[in-house]
This record gives structure tokens, C-alpha cells and sequence, in this order.
């Protein structure tokens, strides 16, 4: 039996609300306010924010749980909001110097991120100068910081992938976001022109990834900061799939169980294909959530006593959430193509469910065509290939 989670209880809240807003979130190509200060309202915005600021820290899976439930109502939210959550987690990683520029004085701040290493650094004294046009950004209408990437020279002539923190000042959002899915999500680009970026705002990535950076062990009680950014990084684009999957059962159920054939008057609802197509993709979204669950829970177990995962074990973990994904996806179409031709116009919920799928199997993330590779590297004990991240 799952642990009482009260912010996934606070969240069911404010959800019809929130529900109430996806046409809007779809023309505007934004997150609404109100669903913004609906979630901050609850609290959402600190679930992986340190103790020391007012977090909450609450684990992987309870926080997985919820955006989960936030993408059955409006996928755009979710994926611009729940990003802006796990931010912090990454955000706690920094020099506590940069933690208290950014939550110091306004405890609620969040940051949007762009971490392509597309970012052009120029090294100065004390830090950077940096320029670039950063595209990705979900929710940063809404964000007082951006986290950006760029490749930063070493002394022995290699790269190494780094991430910057800049203020909201030292960027300006470039409305390009016009998207087939995901379309509420305010993805925009951040355009950067040679800003100082000074040191203790820059982090390895790599050091981020095996317990070296600057904010390692700043919270020695803390349950989820000795574990690696990219898993809580990530963790909502799987989680999103699934919610949109699950919401995509319901909304089929309910539009097919009255639908009769034009032409001849039969009963879809109780028609054989029907049926086998509804449990098939009713199985098929089971499974991925069980599947998630378990990996979540081995995050928390990792993070509760405070043990680095193996190299084997963030194989998995970067790869299970991808074929999650998949099967998310394939559950949807399974049902989206036998919905009817009415599902297809623009008001319709399901064409939208249709699309937002799509997208959370689009990111660099869940390309599985790409985890596929990295886990079949590592059952082969071959070298990672540093071509696939």
C-alpha cells in the first residue's frame, strides 16, 4: 500500500480548475497565470526546493504521482510546471552562494532551463562571458533564472558539458513557440548576449552526475540530494506520458460508450473491436505505470540511504522511462485511431491527448531508439558510447 501523499491531495484540489484552463493554455501557447498561481498555491513549486529555503523534499515517486494526475487535466501545465520543479533539485547541486542569490530573498523563485550546449562561452576573469540563442524552454514565462548549457574548454584541451544559472534580466524570451504538441507549454527560446556569468553560477555536468559538484553533501539529512540531476531531471516526461495515457482510457470510454456508426446506427461502444482495443491499451498503460513505479521506488531507496547508483543501474534508469514512454504512446494511438472522424477536430479532447503524447516521446530524453542503444551497450559490457546521452 502506497504512503499517504498530501501534496498529491492538495493537487486534486485545484485540477478542474486547471482542466478548465487547456483551451486557453492552447491559444495563448503559455501556461495560464492561474494555473501557475494555483500550483505555487499548493505548494507544487517546492517539492525538490532544500529544506533550508522552505522545500518540502518529498521523493521521486510522490512527486511523479502528481504530475502524473496534472497530465490527465492539462499536459502543457504539467510539462512547463514540473520542470520548473526539478530544476531545483539541479539548482541544489550549485555552490550554496548561487541557492542564496536565487531563493534568498524570494523563497518562491523557480528556474526554466535550456540545456543544449548550445551556449558560446567566452573565459574571462572570474567566470564567463556567454552568448547564444537557447532554444527549449519550457515554462519560462513564468521563471526568474534559466539554467543553459554550453561546452566550456578544460586545461587538457577537452570539452566539458556545463551548465550556467543567469538571472532573468540577462535574457530575453523570443515568442517562437508554435508547436503541434505540448502546444500550452510556452517552449520559447532565451536569447543570450554576452552576459558575465560569473563562477560560482556554472557547474560540470558530469560532476553533477557522480556526486562532485559544488552543493554535493550541502544537506547531509537530506533524503534526495545524493543522487545524480538527471533522473529528477527527467522524471516528468514519463510520468506526463502516463498521465496523458490514462486521462486518453477515460475520455475514449466516454466518447465511444453512446457513439453509434453514422451509417447504420450500430453501437460502437459494445462493437467487439471496441472492446479488445480499450483492453489492450488498458493493460498496456497498467504496465507502464508499473513499470515506473518500480523504477521511482529504486530512485527513492538509492536516495533514502544515500547510495550512488551503479553504472548499470543508471542505465536502466535512463532507459525505463523511455520504454514507458513507448508504450504510453502506443496505447493512445491504439484508441485515437478507432475514436472516429470527430475526434480530430480542434475542440475535441482527444486529438489533443493525441498530440501531447507524441511529444513526450519527441524529447532527446525519451528517444528510445537512443536508450535502446545505451542499455543494449551496457548487457554487452561495452565502453558508453559518448554519442548517446
Amino acid at each position: 500500500m502506497k504512503k499517504p501523499n498530501p501534496l498529491l491531495a492538495d493537487l486534486k484540489g485545484v485540477l478542474p480548475k486547471i482542466a478548465a484552463n487547456a483551451d486557453r493554455a492552447e491559444r495563448d501557447r503559455t501556461v495560464p497565470e492561474e494555473n501557475i498561481a494555483l500550483l505555487k498555491g499548493i505548494g507544487m513549486h517546492r517539492a525538490f526546493q532544500p529544506k533550508a529555503f522552505g522545500g518540502m523534499e518529498i521523493s521521486l515517486p510522490e512527486f511523479a504521482d502528481c504530475v502524473a494526475a496534472l497530465a490527465t487535466t492539462c499536459a502543457s501545465t504539467a510539462w512547463a510546471f514540473s520542470l520548473l520543479c526539478t530544476h531545483s533539485h539541479q539548482l541544489a547541486m550549485f555552490p550554496k552562494k548561487l541557492q542564496d542569490e536565487i531563493w534568498g530573498d524570494n523563497p518562491d523563485a523557480t528556474a526554466s532551463s535550456s540545456i543544449a550546449p548550445f551556449g558560446k562561452p567566452t573565459e574571462v576573469e572570474g567566470g564567463i562571458r556567454l552568448s547564444g540563442k537557447m532554444g527549449w524552454s519550457s515554462g519560462c514565462d513564468h521563471a526568474e533564472w534559466a539554467i543553459v548549457g554550453l561546452m566550456r574548454d578544460t586545461s587538457s584541451g577537452t570539452k566539458d558539458y556545463c551548465f550556467a544559472v543567469l538571472p532573468r534580466q540577462d535574457y530575453t524570451i523570443v515568442d517562437d513557440w508554435f508547436a503541434a504538441g505540448m502546444r500550452g507549454s510556452g517552449t520559447k527560446t532565451l536569447l543570450i548576449e554576452d552576459v558575465f556569468v560569473p563562477e560560482h553560477r556554472i557547474q560540470s555536468a558530469k560532476d553533477m552526475m557522480e556526486g562532485k559538484s559544488a552543493g554535493y553533501g550541502l544537506y547531509p539529512d537530506s533524503k534526495i540530494f545524493y543522487s545524480p540531476y538527471r533522473p529528477y531531471f527527467a522524471s516528468g516526461f514519463s510520468a506526463i506520458s502516463l498521465g496523458i495515457a490514462e486521462r486518453m482510457l477515460e475520455a475514449f470510454k466516454d466518447k465511444t460508450k453512446n457513439r453509434v456508426r453514422a451509417y447504420t446506427g450500430a453501437s460502437v461502444g459494445t462493437a467487439t473491436p471496441a472492446l479488445m482495443r480499450l483492453a489492450e491499451s488498458t493493460h498496456q498503460v497498467h504496465a507502464a505505470r508499473a513499470f515506473l513505479e518500480k523504477t521511482w521506488e529504486e530512485h527513492r531507496w538509492h536516495s533514502e540511504r544515500q547510495t550512488y547508483p551503479t553504472p548499470e543501474t543508471l542505465a536502466f534508469w535512463r532507459t525505463n522511462q523511455a520504454y514507458a514512454v513507448k508504450m504510453c504512446i502506443q496505447a493512445v494511438d491504439r484508441l485515437f485511431e478507432a475514436a472516429g472522424g470527430t475526434s480530430w477536430f480542434e475542440g475535441n479532447e482527444l486529438q489533443r491527448l493525441f498530440r501531447d503524447s507524441h511529444m513526450t516521446g519527441a524529447h532527446a530524453y525519451t528517444d528510445y531508439d537512443v536508450c535502446a542503444q545505451i542499455l543494449g551497450r551496457e548487457l554487452m559490457g561495452l565502453e558508453p558510447d559518448p554519442t548517446l546521452k
